[in-house]
């Protein structure tokens, strides 16, 4: 029995899903609330009008389609209604949260902790409150998603543009194809109920990104009132052991050079 997938908010993660759908038993729909103007790549038979602030729009939704939801789970009192029409469905859910998710405290130390799935998260989110009710009420899979990179977001247009500076912080990122490819794996193999997080394993720190891809002058420049933000070094180890999937873009080095060829 061929199997229906809802993509709940298609923007940047959502484009990259379909290439990897078109050999799977799936028939897959995309939403948006506009979705002749935002979502023209798409087979009109494709397209679905949805708007959480618009419940006239809810019934729209396949009843027996699992959900990958990709806009914040806000508010939570129309998360909560909406869930409510799908109550019988078969559907299995998976939620792209952030890993903004995670409260770090008071915390001064550097390096930063490594960060699993059992930290602290921060819970005054309305954010994070609407993911946490998916993942408790409704079996939701939750995934805490490091930045997302790739063709079109490039992060050393971040630093070009001023929008990150060199410091000693960490950060933690992911290639757009592997979150593709990591939310078809949750569906099909992630625990109902469980949070992961979705990294590609390894932190840098602003500083090395520009010296590696940029030149060692830029480390020269560092932004050394940005070194008392540490940032997070995020774990990714139970993603691997519970879906199984390695990322493809393991290397961010090399996948940031691939970005920068001028095939891009």
């Amino acid at each position: 029995m061929q199997k229906t997938l809802v993509i709940l908010g298609s923007g940047y993660t959502a484009r990259f899903l379909w290439s990897l759908v078109a050999d799977r038993s799936l028939t897959v729909f995309a939403t948006s609330r506009t979705p002749e103007q935002n979502l023209g790549y798409l087979p009109a038979n494709r397209r679905l009008r949805f708007d959480l602030f618009q419940p006239d729009t809810w019934r729209n939704i396949p009843r027996d389609a699992d959900l990958l939801w990709c806009f914040p789970a806000t508010p939570i009192e129309l998360v909560r209604q909406f869930i409510a029409t799908l109550t019988g469905s078969p559907c299995r859910i998976v939620v792209l949260g952030s890993t903004s998710a995670y409260d770090l405290g008071d915390s001064q130390a550097y390096p930063p902790p490594w960060i699993d799935e059992t930290a602290p998260i921060d819970l005054t989110k309305p954010r994070v409150q609407g993911e946490e009710d998916l993942r408790l009420e409704q079996g939701a899979i939750v995934l805490r998603v490091a930045g997302i990179y790739g063709p079109g977001r490039n992060p050393l247009d971040w630093i070009r543009t001023g929008r990150v500076k060199p410091s000693r912080k960490y950060v933690n990122l992911i290639h757009v194809e592997d979150l593709a490819a990591i939310c078809l794996a949750a569906l099909e193999r992630g625990t109902p109920g469980e949070a992961y997080n979705v990294s590609d394993g390894t932190p840098h720190t602003w500083e090395d990104i520009c010296e590696m891809m940029m030149g060692p002058e830029t480390r020269g420049s560092a932004d050394r009132a940005a070194q008392e933000e540490a940032g997070k070094r995020i774990a990714s180890i139970k993603l691997l052991r519970d879906v199984g999937l390695q990322p493809a873009h393991s290397d961010l080095y090399r996948s940031l050079r691939e970005l920068e060829s001028p095939e891009q």
